[in-house]
Protein backbone atom coordinates (compact mmCIF):
# COMPACT_ATOMS: atom_id res chain seq x y z
CA UNK A 1 0.00 0.00 0.00
CA UNK A 2 1.54 3.61 -0.49
CA UNK A 3 2.33 4.93 2.70
CA UNK A 4 0.53 8.35 1.33
CA UNK A 5 -2.55 7.07 2.45
CA UNK A 6 -1.48 6.98 6.15
CA UNK A 7 -0.76 10.66 5.95
CA UNK A 8 -2.42 13.27 7.59
CA UNK A 9 -2.31 17.06 9.24
CA UNK A 10 -1.15 16.85 12.75
CA UNK A 11 -0.61 20.42 14.48
CA UNK A 12 2.12 20.32 16.50
CA UNK A 13 0.31 21.83 19.42
CA UNK A 14 -1.38 18.65 19.47
CA UNK A 15 1.66 16.74 20.24
CA UNK A 16 1.41 16.41 24.55
CA UNK A 17 4.76 17.45 26.18
CA UNK A 18 3.44 16.14 29.16
CA UNK A 19 0.75 13.15 31.18
CA UNK A 20 -2.63 14.06 32.33
CA UNK A 21 -3.33 14.21 36.18
CA UNK A 22 -4.09 12.02 37.11
CA UNK A 23 -2.84 9.47 34.58
CA UNK A 24 -6.56 8.68 34.44
CA UNK A 25 -8.19 11.88 33.55
CA UNK A 26 -6.90 11.72 29.81
CA UNK A 27 -9.52 11.72 27.05
CA UNK A 28 -10.24 8.45 25.58
CA UNK A 29 -12.40 8.49 22.14
CA UNK A 30 -14.51 4.87 22.05
CA UNK A 31 -14.21 4.37 18.49
CA UNK A 32 -17.10 1.52 17.56
CA UNK A 33 -17.47 -0.03 14.37
CA UNK A 34 -19.90 2.04 13.27
CA UNK A 35 -21.53 4.81 14.02
CA UNK A 36 -20.61 8.25 16.23
CA UNK A 37 -17.42 8.09 18.36
CA UNK A 38 -17.73 8.90 22.42
CA UNK A 39 -15.88 11.69 23.47
CA UNK A 40 -14.76 9.60 27.22
CA UNK A 41 -12.18 9.55 29.79
CA UNK A 42 -9.67 6.66 30.65
CA UNK A 43 -11.62 6.54 33.89
CA UNK A 44 -14.50 5.28 32.00
CA UNK A 45 -12.80 2.25 31.34
CA UNK A 46 -14.60 0.10 33.88
CA UNK A 47 -17.92 1.34 32.05
CA UNK A 48 -16.74 0.51 28.86
CA UNK A 49 -15.63 -3.06 29.53
CA UNK A 50 -17.97 -5.99 29.62
CA UNK A 51 -17.79 -8.80 31.83
CA UNK A 52 -16.34 -10.80 28.63
CA UNK A 53 -13.44 -8.45 28.15
CA UNK A 54 -10.36 -9.39 29.28
CA UNK A 55 -7.38 -7.15 29.75
CA UNK A 56 -3.55 -8.00 27.88
CA UNK A 57 -1.33 -5.51 29.32
CA UNK A 58 2.84 -5.15 29.14
CA UNK A 59 4.93 -5.33 31.75
CA UNK A 60 8.22 -4.18 30.46
CA UNK A 61 10.17 -1.39 32.43
CA UNK A 62 12.18 1.12 30.51
CA UNK A 63 15.40 1.69 31.65
CA UNK A 64 17.36 5.04 31.36
CA UNK A 65 19.75 4.44 28.52
CA UNK A 66 20.15 8.47 27.63
CA UNK A 67 24.06 9.00 28.66
CA UNK A 68 25.99 11.87 28.14
CA UNK A 69 29.84 11.53 27.99
CA UNK A 70 33.54 12.77 26.18
CA UNK A 71 35.33 11.97 23.43
CA UNK A 72 38.17 13.14 23.76
CA UNK A 73 37.32 17.20 24.76
CA UNK A 74 34.12 16.83 22.79
CA UNK A 75 30.49 16.26 24.38
CA UNK A 76 28.77 13.33 22.47
CA UNK A 77 25.13 11.99 23.81
CA UNK A 78 24.35 8.39 23.25
CA UNK A 79 20.72 6.75 23.17
CA UNK A 80 21.41 3.04 23.75
CA UNK A 81 18.55 1.52 21.81
CA UNK A 82 19.23 -2.56 21.71
CA UNK A 83 21.07 -4.40 23.75
CA UNK A 84 22.89 -7.73 22.26
CA UNK A 85 24.88 -9.22 25.04
CA UNK A 86 25.26 -8.43 28.19
CA UNK A 87 27.75 -5.51 27.66
CA UNK A 88 26.97 -4.71 24.20
CA UNK A 89 24.63 -2.27 23.28
CA UNK A 90 23.27 -0.42 19.98
CA UNK A 91 22.91 3.14 19.79
CA UNK A 92 22.28 6.76 18.59
CA UNK A 93 25.54 8.99 19.13
CA UNK A 94 24.92 12.89 18.45
CA UNK A 95 27.08 14.35 16.87
CA UNK A 96 28.32 10.77 15.49
CA UNK A 97 29.75 11.68 12.10
CA UNK A 98 33.29 11.41 13.30
CA UNK A 99 32.47 8.53 15.82
CA UNK A 100 35.07 5.36 14.35
CA UNK A 101 35.77 2.03 15.86
CA UNK A 102 37.68 1.56 19.08
CA UNK A 103 37.16 5.14 19.81
CA UNK A 104 36.86 5.47 23.75
CA UNK A 105 33.27 7.39 25.44
CA UNK A 106 34.04 8.41 28.67
CA UNK A 107 30.35 8.72 31.15
CA UNK A 108 32.13 8.86 33.74
CA UNK A 109 35.03 7.21 35.85
CA UNK A 110 33.55 3.87 36.45
CA UNK A 111 30.98 4.26 32.84
CA UNK A 112 33.41 3.92 29.91
CA UNK A 113 32.73 2.39 26.41
CA UNK A 114 34.38 1.13 23.09
CA UNK A 115 32.72 1.54 19.74
CA UNK A 116 32.64 -1.80 18.38
CA UNK A 117 31.15 -1.68 14.81
CA UNK A 118 29.67 1.60 12.90
CA UNK A 119 26.61 0.90 10.73
CA UNK A 120 25.81 1.95 7.58
CA UNK A 121 22.42 3.92 8.52
CA UNK A 122 24.38 5.63 11.05
CA UNK A 123 24.06 3.26 14.43
CA UNK A 124 27.19 2.59 16.34
CA UNK A 125 27.65 -0.64 18.70
CA UNK A 126 29.37 -0.18 22.07
CA UNK A 127 30.70 -2.10 24.26
CA UNK A 128 31.21 -1.52 27.98
CA UNK A 129 33.16 -2.05 30.72
CA UNK A 130 30.79 -3.61 33.09
CA UNK A 131 27.68 -5.72 32.32
CA UNK A 132 24.58 -6.96 33.18
CA UNK A 133 23.50 -6.32 36.32
CA UNK A 134 26.39 -4.09 37.06
CA UNK A 135 25.82 -1.90 33.84
CA UNK A 136 22.10 -1.46 34.22
CA UNK A 137 22.87 -0.34 37.79
CA UNK A 138 25.53 2.59 36.23
CA UNK A 139 22.42 3.36 34.21
CA UNK A 140 19.98 4.10 36.82
CA UNK A 141 23.28 6.11 38.27
CA UNK A 142 23.80 7.98 35.14
CA UNK A 143 21.40 7.63 32.33
CA UNK A 144 18.02 9.59 32.17
CA UNK A 145 14.96 8.69 30.33
CA UNK A 146 15.02 7.93 26.83
CA UNK A 147 12.20 10.10 25.85
CA UNK A 148 10.70 10.27 22.64
CA UNK A 149 12.35 13.14 19.94
CA UNK A 150 9.13 14.87 20.13
CA UNK A 151 8.90 15.68 23.72
CA UNK A 152 10.93 18.33 24.16
CA UNK A 153 13.62 18.38 26.94
CA UNK A 154 17.02 20.25 27.18
CA UNK A 155 19.79 18.15 26.15
CA UNK A 156 21.03 17.70 29.57
CA UNK A 157 17.71 17.87 31.87
CA UNK A 158 17.88 19.04 35.59
CA UNK A 159 17.37 16.49 37.85
CA UNK A 160 13.96 17.33 38.82
CA UNK A 161 12.75 17.20 35.59
CA UNK A 162 13.97 13.69 34.79
CA UNK A 163 12.94 12.63 38.09
CA UNK A 164 8.96 13.73 37.06
CA UNK A 165 9.98 11.82 33.76
CA UNK A 166 11.47 8.44 35.37
CA UNK A 167 7.67 8.67 36.93
CA UNK A 168 5.71 9.77 34.44
CA UNK A 169 7.08 7.72 31.11
CA UNK A 170 7.19 4.07 33.46
CA UNK A 171 3.57 2.16 34.07
CA UNK A 172 2.20 0.60 36.76
CA UNK A 173 3.31 -2.99 35.36
CA UNK A 174 6.74 -2.44 34.75
CA UNK A 175 8.62 -5.15 36.10
CA UNK A 176 11.32 -6.25 33.74
CA UNK A 177 13.49 -4.07 32.87
CA UNK A 178 14.55 -4.11 28.86
CA UNK A 179 12.50 -1.33 27.05
CA UNK A 180 13.87 1.57 25.65
CA UNK A 181 10.83 3.37 25.04
CA UNK A 182 7.38 2.93 27.37
CA UNK A 183 4.16 0.51 26.27
CA UNK A 184 2.29 4.02 26.43
CA UNK A 185 -1.15 2.63 26.47
CA UNK A 186 -0.75 1.63 30.12
CA UNK A 187 0.85 4.82 31.19
CA UNK A 188 -2.88 6.10 31.78
CA UNK A 189 -3.74 3.61 34.63
CA UNK A 190 -3.64 4.43 38.10
CA UNK A 191 -4.18 2.45 41.34
CA UNK A 192 -7.20 3.60 41.44
CA UNK A 193 -8.83 2.77 38.02
CA UNK A 194 -7.06 -0.95 38.94
CA UNK A 195 -9.22 -1.43 41.92
CA UNK A 196 -12.54 -0.34 40.21
CA UNK A 197 -11.54 -2.70 37.14
CA UNK A 198 -10.96 -5.51 39.84
CA UNK A 199 -14.06 -4.47 41.75
CA UNK A 200 -15.76 -5.25 37.98
CA UNK A 201 -14.49 -8.58 37.75
CA UNK A 202 -12.18 -7.53 34.58
CA UNK A 203 -9.49 -10.09 34.24
CA UNK A 204 -5.77 -9.09 33.29
CA UNK A 205 -3.24 -11.02 32.24
CA UNK A 206 0.84 -9.95 32.18
CA UNK A 207 2.86 -10.53 28.56
CA UNK A 208 6.27 -8.46 27.85
CA UNK A 209 7.77 -6.86 24.75
CA UNK A 210 11.05 -4.58 25.53
CA UNK A 211 9.62 -1.59 22.86
CA UNK A 212 12.62 -0.61 20.94
CA UNK A 213 13.24 2.72 19.78
CA UNK A 214 12.13 1.25 16.91
CA UNK A 215 8.78 2.36 17.21
CA UNK A 216 10.49 6.06 16.61
CA UNK A 217 11.35 5.67 13.19
CA UNK A 218 10.09 7.01 10.53
CA UNK A 219 8.50 5.11 7.10
CA UNK A 220 10.56 6.89 4.34
CA UNK A 221 10.04 4.76 1.68
CA UNK A 222 6.32 4.65 -0.69
CA UNK A 223 5.21 1.55 -0.51
CA UNK A 224 4.35 -0.64 2.77
CA UNK A 225 6.02 -3.49 1.44
CA UNK A 226 9.29 -1.89 0.98
CA UNK A 227 9.53 -1.04 4.56
CA UNK A 228 12.07 -2.69 7.02
CA UNK A 229 10.32 -3.30 10.04
CA UNK A 230 11.92 -3.17 13.32
CA UNK A 231 12.32 -6.18 15.92
CA UNK A 232 11.66 -6.67 18.77
CA UNK A 233 12.21 -9.20 22.26
CA UNK A 234 8.91 -10.76 23.57
CA UNK A 235 7.68 -13.57 25.45
CA UNK A 236 4.11 -14.96 26.71
CA UNK A 237 4.67 -17.44 29.25
CA UNK A 238 2.95 -21.10 28.76
CA UNK A 239 0.59 -19.84 31.59
CA UNK A 240 -0.80 -16.75 29.96
CA UNK A 241 -1.27 -18.17 26.66
CA UNK A 242 -3.44 -21.28 28.72
CA UNK A 243 -5.15 -18.53 30.40
CA UNK A 244 -6.39 -16.60 27.39
CA UNK A 245 -7.19 -19.71 25.36
CA UNK A 246 -9.52 -20.72 27.83
CA UNK A 247 -10.86 -17.29 28.15
CA UNK A 248 -11.38 -17.51 24.61
CA UNK A 249 -12.89 -20.83 24.52
CA UNK A 250 -15.48 -19.59 26.86
CA UNK A 251 -16.98 -16.66 24.64
CA UNK A 252 -14.54 -13.85 26.15
CA UNK A 253 -12.90 -11.07 23.83
CA UNK A 254 -8.85 -9.91 24.72
CA UNK A 255 -8.50 -6.57 24.73
CA UNK A 256 -5.15 -5.63 23.73
CA UNK A 257 -3.77 -2.32 26.07
CA UNK A 258 -1.56 -1.11 23.64
CA UNK A 259 0.12 -2.22 20.09
CA UNK A 260 2.98 -3.71 21.91
CA UNK A 261 0.76 -6.71 23.42
CA UNK A 262 -1.52 -6.37 20.38
CA UNK A 263 1.70 -7.35 18.71
CA UNK A 264 3.32 -10.00 21.22
CA UNK A 265 -0.38 -12.15 20.77
CA UNK A 266 -0.34 -11.48 16.95
CA UNK A 267 2.86 -13.57 16.54
CA UNK A 268 2.20 -15.91 19.15
CA UNK A 269 -1.62 -17.22 17.63
CA UNK A 270 -2.01 -19.92 15.21
CA UNK A 271 -4.76 -19.08 11.90
CA UNK A 272 -7.12 -20.53 13.84
CA UNK A 273 -6.67 -17.95 16.40
CA UNK A 274 -5.23 -20.18 19.22
CA UNK A 275 -2.20 -18.70 21.61
CA UNK A 276 0.72 -20.81 22.02
CA UNK A 277 4.06 -19.85 23.99
CA UNK A 278 6.12 -17.66 22.80
CA UNK A 279 9.84 -15.92 23.05
CA UNK A 280 12.41 -14.44 21.23
CA UNK A 281 12.22 -11.59 18.57
CA UNK A 282 8.99 -10.43 16.26
CA UNK A 283 9.03 -8.04 13.48
CA UNK A 284 5.92 -8.32 12.64
CA UNK A 285 4.36 -5.65 10.71
CA UNK A 286 0.49 -5.48 10.44
CA UNK A 287 -1.12 -3.08 7.48
CA UNK A 288 -4.43 -3.19 6.14
CA UNK A 289 -5.55 -6.62 4.47
CA UNK A 290 -4.46 -8.69 8.01
CA UNK A 291 -6.57 -10.49 9.45
CA UNK A 292 -6.12 -10.40 13.05
CA UNK A 293 -6.36 -13.53 15.06
CA UNK A 294 -6.16 -13.07 18.64
CA UNK A 295 -7.18 -9.39 19.65
CA UNK A 296 -10.97 -8.26 19.63
CA UNK A 297 -10.20 -4.67 20.79
CA UNK A 298 -7.31 -2.24 21.23
CA UNK A 299 -6.63 0.27 24.03
CA UNK A 300 -3.89 3.16 22.00
CA UNK A 301 -2.73 6.57 22.02
CA UNK A 302 -2.84 8.14 19.10
CA UNK A 303 -0.06 7.75 16.83
CA UNK A 304 1.89 9.92 14.01
CA UNK A 305 1.38 10.65 10.14
CA UNK A 306 3.26 7.83 8.12
CA UNK A 307 3.86 5.77 11.16
CA UNK A 308 3.62 1.70 11.37
CA UNK A 309 1.68 2.35 14.63
CA UNK A 310 -1.32 4.43 12.33
CA UNK A 311 -0.63 1.48 9.85
CA UNK A 312 -1.81 -1.26 12.50
CA UNK A 313 -4.57 1.09 13.94
CA UNK A 314 -6.36 1.10 10.63
CA UNK A 315 -5.88 -2.55 9.68
CA UNK A 316 -7.40 -3.62 13.15
CA UNK A 317 -10.39 -0.34 12.74
CA UNK A 318 -9.92 0.31 8.78
CA UNK A 319 -8.27 2.88 7.12
CA UNK A 320 -11.48 5.16 6.43
CA UNK A 321 -12.87 4.48 10.04
CA UNK A 322 -9.44 5.61 11.81
CA UNK A 323 -9.26 8.77 9.37
CA UNK A 324 -12.40 10.34 10.55
CA UNK A 325 -11.62 9.27 14.58
CA UNK A 326 -8.26 11.18 14.21
CA UNK A 327 -10.20 14.08 12.07
CA UNK A 328 -12.45 14.09 15.42
CA UNK A 329 -9.72 13.41 17.66
CA UNK A 330 -7.91 16.44 16.32
CA UNK A 331 -10.78 19.01 15.87
CA UNK A 332 -11.65 18.06 19.42
CA UNK A 333 -8.48 18.54 20.75
CA UNK A 334 -7.27 15.40 21.98
CA UNK A 335 -3.30 14.92 22.83
CA UNK A 336 -1.11 12.60 20.56
CA UNK A 337 1.27 10.52 21.33
CA UNK A 338 3.42 9.11 24.28
CA UNK A 339 2.08 11.40 26.95
CA UNK A 340 -1.39 12.03 25.15
CA UNK A 341 -5.09 10.63 24.97
CA UNK A 342 -6.25 7.50 24.36
CA UNK A 343 -8.56 5.45 22.45
CA UNK A 344 -10.75 2.33 22.63
CA UNK A 345 -10.88 0.51 19.09
CA UNK A 346 -13.59 -2.46 18.11
CA UNK A 347 -12.38 -4.55 15.43
CA UNK A 348 -14.07 -4.23 12.09
CA UNK A 349 -15.42 -7.08 10.54
CA UNK A 350 -13.43 -9.27 8.14
CA UNK A 351 -14.81 -8.93 4.37
CA UNK A 352 -15.03 -11.72 2.13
Amino acid sequence: MKVDLFDFDLPDQCIAQSPAEPRDSAKLLHVPVSGGFADRRVSDLPDLLQLQDLLVVNDTKVLPTRLFGQRGTAGIEVTLIKERASDLWDAFARPGKKLKPKDQIIFADDLVALVEDKHLDGQITLRFNCQGAALREALWQRGTMPLPPYIKRSRTPDRDTDAKDRDHYQTLFAQREGAVAAPTASLHFTPNLLQRLQDKGVPMVRLTLHVGAGTFLPVKVEDTDDHPMHSEWAQLSPEAAERLNAHKASGGRIVAVGTTPMRTLESAAAPDGTLAAFEGETDIFITPGYRFRAVDRLMTNFHLPRSTLFMLVSAFSGLDRMQAAYAHAISSGYRFYSYGDSSLLDRAPVEG
